[in-house]
């Protein structure tokens, strides 16, 4: 066996260098690079490792360790999970700032390698700066707290155990029913030790997609069920997009006139001008897909984890419905009773039309979804109009960009009231142009988001809207962006604090407190000037006061040299009335408020709706 000495860290570098996958049918690197934050615990090892490797595993520096970990995860995202990027930090703030991000992952079933550095595995020079001591367990470090998080979580403590870890890690991160964050946890010193690794082990590995097909009786079932169907509805979720199902999706609904409704990971499934789409679903919902859902026989959730928002807390499916789970993850096809169908939904979606041949869902049914499309287009239009009020609506904002822009653009957005108006609004063309995080809503994902899809979209029109909130909490990564050369378009909706959370705490019978600027305690009101700080971190930024201004912006951003920002001041208050479903919010069940009892009593009124098991 011939064997090549070389650190852990040079060898890492080396095997994540290549790994290669095919897009289009060309070979190309599945690792599309590594975010790097460099500290006493990464930047001598890893750091000198990536130097070495920086032509075929190039490094990018962020400003933030959570930003680039988002980053890194709108790049897998937008890259419908074919290709990842790694990201690598110090030991301690470092490594806990890379947290958040890795739940995000976590939750979206979304790949990306985190290599954050650790204590020293000798324990020679313990406590290393940075460590958190347990006083009871000499074998714990702050990078446990990876471990509930992580799809596949290892401290490398010795250099050969990457022998076995990395491809460990690699059939997690390209498993379609597994796929999420890994966590190697990079022990310093370890990091810097040489052992002579097998030169096979560097060989090039090319990870294709797989997609496993459904059990015959599964299938058998949910044909069945979809046989008896006298309504039947289709939700679509992100499983769509990263089986390259769309066009399946297509051809399924049109071949037996099945409706389609789309989760916020699942928009842009079908083109928003698709005659059978009938757009979002369930608490950010249209009415036409929530009243198909509350009538809806069978189910045929494509890809779905059937989160709340999906499902209205479970109070908007009203009918005695049968859920078939169409997914490559038993776990979420088998939730609330459904028929499972563990299989790609392209695969699945294929099987299940062969055996349907040439039914139909009745034509009353498809009729009525026609017309409920109609209604609630006209409802959009009317929400998302031109107007003068100075303070416009986030609904008259996103009709703004749509119309400068148009469906082409990629629209980037996480947390706040934005990504429910978007859900119900954005007009999605191409699949993928909707990028929304929103399965754990993560404020600050933004601008971050956008950058990362900017990469994997070099060549598209990239909006990110985010709100002043948001703003606030990570705004750096434009500085990376003007950095990079990679143009944004970033348009901010300032309504002076955290207005979504307002109107849910207004809704549940709670005083305005803590959320609005003008609701905090102050002294004074803090004046931001957004525009002049996007400006100082290198964008070309404007104020603008009206929806007219904001679209001649818009058009020349397309043509500037480098990332543009777009404020403009919003109303707090007003959201898109059409449409939208209950959601699960307890309200407290005594209060010396009469606000909040009321809001109680309402409160125990819906939850009568909630279907868990039926």
């Amino acid at each position: 066996m011939t064997t090549i000495r070389l650190t852990m860290a040079q060898a890492l570098t080396r095997y994540l260098a290549s790994q290669k996958t095919i897009i289009d049918g060309k070979t190309v690197p599945i690792f599309a690079g590594v975010w790097a934050i460099f500290g006493h615990g990464n930047v001598a090892a890893i750091g000198e490792a990536l130097y070495q490797h920086r032509d075929a595993l190039p490094t990018f520096r962020a400003h933030n360790e959570q930003a680039m970990a988002h980053a890194a995860i709108a790049y897998a995202k937008a890259s419908f999970r074919r290709r990842m990027m790694a990201v690598t930090s110090s030991i301690g703030p470092g490594a806990t700032n890379l947290v958040t991000a890795c739940a995000m992952a976590h939750v979206n079933r979304l790949p990306v390698l985190f290599l954050p550095g650790d204590i020293f595995a000798n324990r020679r020079p313990d406590p290393v700066l940075q460590q958190v001591e347990d006083f009871a367990d000499g074998t714990v470090s702050v990078n446990d707290v990876f471990r509930p998080i992580s799809r596949y979580f290892d401290r490398i403590t010795r250099p050969e155990q990457i022998l076995a870890a990395l491809p460990r890690a690699m059939a997690v991160l390209t498993d379609p029913a597994d796929c999420g964050p890994v966590t190697l946890s990079l022990c310093q010193d370890v990091q810097a030790e040489a052992y002579d690794y097998p030169e096979a082990f560097f060989d090039e590995k090319v990870w294709t997609q797989r997609r496993p097909r459904p059990s015959d009786d599964e299938l058998a079932a949910a044909v069945a069920a979809l046989r008896t169907a006298r309504k039947p509805l289709i939700i679509a979720g992100g499983g769509v997009l990263y089986s390259g199902a769309t066009e399946t999706l297509a051809n399924f609904a049109e071949a037996h006139g099945i409706p389609v409704a789309e989760t916020q990971a699942g928009k842009s499934s079908l083109p928003a001008d698709h005659p059978l789409n009938m757009g979002s679903i369930g608490v950010t919902g249209t009415s036409a897909a929530n009243e198909l859902a509350r009538d809806a026989d069978v189910i045929l959730a494509v890809g779905t984890r059937l989160q709340d928002f999906t499902t209205g807390s479970w109070s908007l499916f009203q009918n005695g419905k049968t859920i078939i789970g169409l997914n490559t993850q038993v776990f979420d096809a088998t939730k609330h009773r459904a028929l499972p169908l563990v299989a790609d939904a392209q695969a699945g979606l294929r099987e299940i039309g062969l055996q349907l041949e040439a039914l139909s869902a009745p034509e009353d049914w498809t009729e009525r979804a026609a017309e409920g499309r109609n209604l609630w287009f006209r409802a959009a239009d009317k929400a998302t109009a031109a107007t003068n009020a100075a303070l416009p609506s986030d609904g008259q904002v996103i009709g703004a960009v749509q119309r400068a822009l148009g469906s082409g653009a990629t629209v980037v957005c996480a947390a706040g009231g934005l990504p429910g108006e978007l859900h119900k609004l954005w007009q999605a063309g191409a699949p993928g142009s909707y990028h929304l995080e929103y399965g754990y809503s993560t404020m600050g994902y933004e601008i971050a988001g956008g950058l990362g899809v900017k990469m994997a979209k070099p060549d598209q029109e990239v909006v990110v809207m985010v709100g002043d909130g948001s703003y606030l909490m990570m705004n750096s990564e434009i500085a990376t962006s003007v950095m990079l050369g990679l143009r944004l378009t970033i348009v901010v909706l300032d309504n002076a604090g955290y207005g979504c959370i307002n109107r849910l705490q207004m809704a549940t019978g709670g005083a305005n407190f803590n959320n609005l600027l003008k609701d905090a305690r102050h002294d004074v009101l803090p004046s931001i000037d957004f525009a002049a700080h996007a400006a100082s971190l290198g964008a070309i930024a404007t104020k603008v006061a009206s929806i007219a201004e904001l679209e001649a912006g818009l058009a020349a951003a397309v043509t500037n040299d480098r990332t543009t920002v777009l404020v403009i001041d919003t109303d707090p208050l007003v959201t898109t009335e059409e449409g939208g479903n209950w959601w699960d919010v307890a309200v407290p069940e005594v209060s010396p408020r009469p606000q909040v009892n009321a809001a109680r009593k309402e409160y125990e009124k819906a939850m009568q709706a909630q279907r868990v098991v039926d």
